[in-house]
Formats: C-alpha cells, structure tokens, sequence
C-alpha cells in the first residue's frame, strides 16, 4: 500500500468501518442460517470486502451499481442500513423489497443499488442498459457492473461489452475473481485471460489486487473520471478470495480446494488485517481506537438483527404487490 495522505485521513477510516461493516453483516447472517431463523441459502462475501468498498467509495449515490447472488458486500458498500437488509433476510415487510427479494435480491435505489440477482451473469443487461440511459439522457453517472469469474462464461456478457464498445456507454465490467466457479477451479473453466475476453472488443482491461482496497479504489477513481468524460466501457479483473464456501451449505470444501490455500489467504492477505495494519503503520489510527470502531459497529450489527427478528412479517394481502404492473 501506498503512503497515506493525511488529508484523506476521514476517507480511509470510512473505508475501514465499511469493510468491517461488510464482514460483521456476513458473520450475523451465517448465525442466523445456521440457527434455522433465515429461510433460503446466502452466499458469503467475507474476504472480498476490499473489492466492494475500493469501487463504491469513487461511487456518488447517483453512480449505480448492479450486484449478484454474493451481493451483502456490494449493498452494504453502496450504503445500505443494517436493519432493512436484515430485515430482507428474514422475510420481514420492512426489508428492502419488503421481504419478498431475500438474500439474492436486495436492491437499494435510493443509494443507486439496482440489485442483486440470483442468476449468474444476470444484471449485465441491466448495468449496460443503465449505461446507455445515462449517455441517452446526457446524464453523467457512471454504472458498475459486478460478476464473478465463473459469469465470464455467460454469451450475455460479450453481448452487452459489444454494445457498450460500440457505443462508448459509462459502465465499468467488474470482474470478482476469487479462484473458483461454485466448486471448480476458475483455471479450469476460464480458458486463457479473463481480461483479454474484454481487450477483443477494444475495451480497456486492467487486473488489481483485490485484497488492497487502495489499489482499488485509486484504478476506480481514475476510471469512474473518464468514463464521465466519455471515454468508457472499461473492465477490472480483481483477484479476490471467498473464505466461506460457495453458499452457506458448503461447508465441507477439502475435496475442492485446501486448508493450506485458506490458511495462506486468511493470514497473509486479508484486506481487513493489511488495511488495519497500514492505518496504524501511517498513523492514521491507534490500534485501540481500531477496536473502538469495530465494537460499535458490532453492537450496531447486534441492534439490526434483534429489531429485524422483532419485525412484522408483510400482511398476506400483499402477495401480489409489486409483482404486476398496474
């Protein structure tokens, strides 16, 4: 990481309480799966946080985003409150699509969150169809575009990034690579570069480490500047890493990948140690007031799921509402 500036001393603290934010959520959602309080499955975004925050901190709540079915970490990095996600979760009419979108699909457009997804690929058009309504309304917001590396997959994909090439739409294709599509190494599924997927149809691509929320938010920024001057689409491979397995069900993961791998990505690259560690080396923060901030965000995580278990559950009245169009 790079030496701080200490007149973004504010910027980088907020990023910290983000990433601590993310991973506090994924904690309090594993427990309420496995207590049998949340009905369905979740995936889990933990060790990924620096991506989520690093693109959506050079994001305004004008910028939109479009998430997936490992979507926590992208809703709570846009902005959205612990108490109406948790909501969500639980199925509770004060969630953010009033219980109805559960994990998979929580949109939050007051913040410019046009939602999680559960079909793998699935809100490409939708990030490049928001690109092309900005350049047609000659509004400067810029939409990012997240999937995983297993998406790359996906004929939609080559679709839009035609399109948004052709027609220099304001859309950034974010490429979360955390190693593995579901239970199958992504070497063993992505032939050749995954950035030069984006490179054949003259896109700019570029790789960052995604365990360095700087690194990413610095590419992101610079980005997210040009794509306002007209100069987008632009692609970013990061490479990231799950510590959890493919959704809350898949615990048992030796057959496809090792405890040495995860031990190696847990202690030696996680993007809340490392970033900790820069805060304090910089003297940004001291380690004790690093504890203060993550107690309270605990607490607050805490709060949310006890008044989320307290909710009402929507009224049965409601089962075709926002469903239809009028």
């Amino acid at each position: 990481m790079s030496p701080a500036k200490k007149t973004n001393s504010a910027d980088y603290l907020r990023m910290y309480r983000q990433m601590v934010r993310i991973r506090t959520f994924e904690d309090n959602a594993n427990q309420l799966y496995l207590s049998a309080k949340m009905p369905g499955l979740t995936h889990m975004y933990s060790g990924e946080e620096a991506v989520a925050v690093g693109i959506c901190e050079a994001l305004t709540d004008d910028d939109r985003i479009t998430s997936t079915h490992r979507g926590h970490g992208h809703c709570v990095a846009k902005g959205a409150d612990f108490k109406q996600m948790f909501c969500e979760l639980l199925g509770k009419e004060e969630g953010y699509c009033r219980g109805k979108g559960g994990s998979m699909h929580i949109a939050d457009q007051s913040h410019g969150n046009l939602g999680a997804n559960a079909i793998v690929g699935g809100s490409m058009g939708i990030a490049t169809g928001s690109a092309l309504r900005a350049k047609l309304m000659g509004q400067d917001d810029v939409t990012v575009c997240f999937f995983g590396d297993g998406a790359t997959a996906q004929g939609l994909l080559y679709e839009v990034m035609n399109m948004a090439a052709l027609w220099k739409l304001p859309v950034i294709y974010a490429c979360e690579n955390n190693g593995y599509s579901e239970y199958t190494k992504t070497a063993e599924i992505a032939a050749g570069s995954i950035t030069a997927r984006a490179e054949a149809f003259g896109i700019e691509a570029f790789k960052v480490d995604g365990q360095d929320v700087l690194a990413v938010n610095e590419l992101t920024q610079k980005l997210v500047a040009r794509c306002r001057k007209g100069e987008g689409p632009f692609f970013i491979e990061l490479e990231t890493y799950r510590y959890h397995g493919h959704h809350v069900g898949d615990i048992n993961r030796a057959y496809y990948r090792s405890k040495d791998e995860e031990k190696e990505w847990k202690e030696n690259r996680d993007p809340i140690i490392r970033f900790r560690a820069w805060l304090v080396e910089q003297g940004i923060a001291t380690e004790e007031e690093i504890e203060a901030m993550n107690a309270e965000v605990e607490k607050d995580a805490a709060a949310a799921v006890a008044y989320a278990e307290a909710a009402r559950y929507p009224d049965v009245s409601e089962v075709d509402m926002h469903v239809y169009a009028d």
